[in-house]
């Protein structure tokens, strides 16, 4: 039997449009789009089962749903384009599972993510992407894609490439920080761009130069610097910045497009101004915690700045300014969580003593949304340029859209209301992502998700979780869009 559900009264907000409209859903997508009140929003509803605002529970007779919005916003569901969810690193593994991580973005308005599969040094990128099948495949509240983390560039590697673009799998990330885990040289990451070039892939850089922050944390730990807040210092912005340029201009030599992720320094920011002024193909990502926390985290009392230790690192708050300019004026494109969630306790702490050994991660999957409405609310993004960031440009950036990131016919009907006006608190103890703290504990926001729909079907109900392990399915991706 198909299914009909009927959003009524919001305003729905795309990254090109805001009208109060009503949405006609069938079969889990999109049907059509009509003004409220008007004749044609009314034949959606016509002989329909009316119930509470907010409400989508099934009416008799199996018609479908009515969901009231009036006084809401009507969002395409957030595109995080930066997971990783049970991710093993520096001696332990990401407290999110790909079930708890995904019913927590969920819970945050976020209904598709693209994780990061790991190919091994020695291993093949097939093996490494089988894994992370393996990992997700029953397990997800929302549906999910993957990136291929490429950490050994060989000849076996570049033809591989080539097959995993041709099924869907069209983007590489590869590092220039971490040697001896995940580290390539400039060698290695031409061959990778090159090989891009050619098959349509896109190259997302994490841009740090590893090889000269191993050199400057070898002399803090030797002075006896050795609390969290010396991560920030020792991975210094000129390093990112220094790599930052170093990749745009390999990915020119190759002729491939470059994605730079987790932008948090405003001399980067710079390089990717400069290079996209020349007319490159470069793009930058950003995260909110390089948007709303600083330095200051980093250097919280006793050991609690570890709670803050991500790469690139928090930068004092004299770098947000550049970065909230790059959004609005789309030399950063995206925003992303980089979600990689440690437990303070038992995880976090495996680096007591010796900031190097502190896991590199922050929870915020659940919070992405929540906080850039925020930027809204205090007048720094607008809602469409919200809209743009957090759904639309990720779902054409890595190939998803139109099928993710709007509302407009034939779109999957991943849908968010959202309730601007309610007010509340981030904390630990009322989010749902596996982690035991927050990194924005305490921080009041205005306007928060009460209805989220993935594929027609309602995963948080009117606050309340009804969602499954299972629903959301493996998405196959297109190359990047910006590029076709």
């Amino acid at each position: 039997m198909s299914s009909r559900t009927v959003i009524r009264g919001g305003l729905v907000v795309t990254a090109s449009d805001e009208m109060h409209a009503d949405v006609l859903i069938e079969d889990g997508r999109v049907a059509a789009l009509a003004a409220t009140g008007t004749p044609a929003a009314g034949a959606f509803t016509a002989g329909a089962f009316t119930e509470e605002p907010g409400g989508t529970g099934t009416p008799p007779g199996g018609w479908g749903r009515v969901i009231d919005a009036t006084g809401k916003y009507v969002l395409p569901g957030g595109v995080d384009g930066h997971t990783h969810m049970e991710m093993p690193f520096g001696g332990t593994t990401a407290a999110d599972t790909f079930e708890t991580g995904t019913r927590a973005a969920a819970w945050g308005g976020t209904t598709t993510i693209v994780d990061f599969a790991v190919q091994s040094v020695g291993r093949s990128l097939r093996e490494g992407l089988d894994a992370w099948h393996a990992k997700a495949e029953g397990n997800c509240a929302i549906d999910y894609a993957f990136h291929m983390i490429v950490s050994d560039v060989r000849q076996e590697t570049l033809k591989e490439m080539d097959l995993l673009v041709e099924e869907g799998v069209t983007s590489f990330k590869q590092f220039m920080a971490y040697p001896g885990v995940f580290y390539s040289d400039d060698g290695q990451i031409l061959r990778a761009m090159q090989r891009a070039a050619d098959n349509g892939g896109l190259i997302m850089m994490h841009a740090e130069n590893g090889i000269a922050i191993d050199v400057l944390v070898e002399q803090a730990l030797a002075r006896g610097e050795t609390d969290p807040r010396h991560h920030g210092e020792v991975r210094k912005a000129l390093l990112e910045a220094e790599a930052t340029h170093r990749a745009i201009r390999l990915a020119q030599v190759a002729g491939a497009p470059l994605y730079v992720v987790h932008v948090s320094a405003r001399e980067a920011v710079a390089e990717l101004v400069r290079a996209r002024n020349e007319g490159a193909h470069v793009f930058g990502e950003t995260c909110p915690q390089y948007l709303f926390l600083s330095t200051d985290n980093l250097a919280e009392p006793g050991f609690e700045g570890a709670k803050y230790v991500c790469s690139t690192p928090l930068r004092p708050k004299e770098h947000q300014a550049a970065l909230w300019q790059g959004l609005r004026t789309n030399d950063l494109q995206v925003v992303s969580t980089d979600h990689c969630p440690f437990c303070f306790t038992g995880q976090k702490d495996l680096g007591r003593g010796d900031f190097s050994k502190i896991p590199n991660g922050l929870p915020g999957v659940e919070n992405r949304m929540d906080l850039l409405h925020q930027a809204v609310v205090e007048g720094r993004i607008s809602r469409r340029r919200w809209i743009e960031i957090a759904c639309a440009t990720p779902a054409r950036m890595f190939g998803l859209y139109p099928k993710k990131g709007t509302i407009a016919p034939g779109a999957d009907a991943d849908i968010v209301i959202y309730d601007p006006h309610a007010e509340q608190v981030l904390s630990a103890a009322t989010h749902h992502m596996n982690v035991d703290y927050s990194a924005y504990e305490g921080r009041r926001v205005t306007g928060r998700v009460e209805t989220v729909l993935s594929r027609g079907e309602p995963v948080i109900d009117r606050r309340e979780y009804t969602g499954r392990a299972g629903h959301g399915v493996y998405t196959p991706r297109s190359t990047c869009q910006y590029l076709n």
